[in-house]
């Protein structure tokens, strides 16, 4: 028996912890929830800053969606209008699907199905020099994990500003302790 675990190495995957951003840099994370069944999508966005105090959470549905990378592509689209439209100086697009971080750092034309998203997403960013993609674990964007799943459970759309919802308030508190 102790042969068998000698010649299958075990990985384990230290659990890593949301990181504030560096001075005057805000984050953006994004995720998203998918139904197959009703091609609904629903996006969770929030915008931090250095102290980890949430300025912006953002929840949207969204209707007739083909699949689920289309529905993380919708929500990274979403997250980078969100950075562009408030202006600030540094941002920093944080999502768990790697792919999509991939595709918006490439400065070609994406050929999958979801290059129209890619397309506008790359035409929103030219508009600003100082916003960069980051992919992070799923367990370390937990807290749009879970503003994206509650959204598409209670099928609602909510804009809040320096506040996140109350059912995600615990996850916010928790990634905001250094």
């Amino acid at each position: 028996m102790d042969d068998l675990f000698r010649e299958c190495p075990v990985s384990v995957t230290k659990f890593s912890k949301w990181k504030h951003p560096p001075n005057q840099t805000v984050k953006i994370n994004f995720d998203a929830a998918y139904d197959e069944r009703s091609s609904q999508a629903a996006s969770g966005i929030v915008v931090r800053n250095t102290e980890g105090k949430a300025l912006i959470s953002c929840l949207e549905i969204h209707h007739q969606i083909g699949s689920a990378f289309a529905a993380e592509a919708l929500a990274c689209r979403r997250a980078v209008q969100i950075g562009i439209e408030m202006k600030w100086s540094k941002i920093i697009i944080e999502g768990d699907s790697l792919s999509i971080i991939k595709k918006c750092k490439e400065n070609r034309e994406d050929k999958s199905h979801i290059r129209a998203y890619i397309h506008d997403i790359q035409q929103i960013m030219s508009r600003s020099r100082n916003l960069t993609f980051e992919y992070i674990p799923r367990a370390t964007n937990s807290l749009t994990h879970i503003l994206a799943r509650e959204s598409m459970k209670k099928r609602e759309e909510i804009y809040l500003v320096d506040s996140v919802p109350e059912y995600a308030e615990f996850q916010r508190v928790n990634d905001s302790v250094r």
